[in-house]
């Protein structure tokens, strides 16, 4: 019997695995790491959603100039603009506004992506006083808005 008590003994003795304190130094490791990584990449979705709105919009405007060269009667004019009728020329946009602004020979094409909405106004070669922003693709913030009729 004494025998059997020192087996079970040694037996014992022989376990192996990790302590409380390596298991909570692996946690506060870890802990760490995620408090460094988190931000970087919130910072990093956040540029890339912006960027992407404006990127929406700048792939849009050879879309709308060719539906005033093409699509729109009367042709020259940008009567008739909108999404939908943008997706018969390029299927794969993604804007959320596009709109023939007063008397037709002006647009606005918006998109959103995240918190971010980007706009231009155009086009940048428009003949008369163009707007203070034609052609230039204009990310908001909270402070700002879309100009009338966008």
């Amino acid at each position: 019997m004494l025998g059997k008590l020192q087996e079970r003994r040694n037996a014992l003795g022989n376990e192996s695995g990790f302590t409380l304190i390596e298991l909570l130094v692996v946690l506060i490791i870890i802990g760490v790491l995620l408090a460094i990584a988190v931000p970087s990449y919130l910072g990093f979705k956040d540029r890339a959603e912006k960027r992407a709105s404006a990127a929406n919009v700048r792939s849009a405007i050879p879309v709308a100039e060719a539906w005033f060269e093409d699509g729109a009667t009367p042709v020259n004019t940008y009567t008739g603009l909108s999404i939908a009728n943008m997706t018969t020329i390029d299927g794969g946009l993604k804007l959320d506004g596009a709109v023939p602004l007063a008397t037709a020979t002006e647009y606005c094409l918006s998109a959103n992506v995240g918190k971010y909405t980007s706009y231009v106004v155009g086009p940048a070669g428009a003949t008369g006083p163009p707007a203070p922003t034609a052609g230039i693709v204009t990310e908001l913030t909270s402070a700002s808005t879309k100009p009338a009729g966008c």
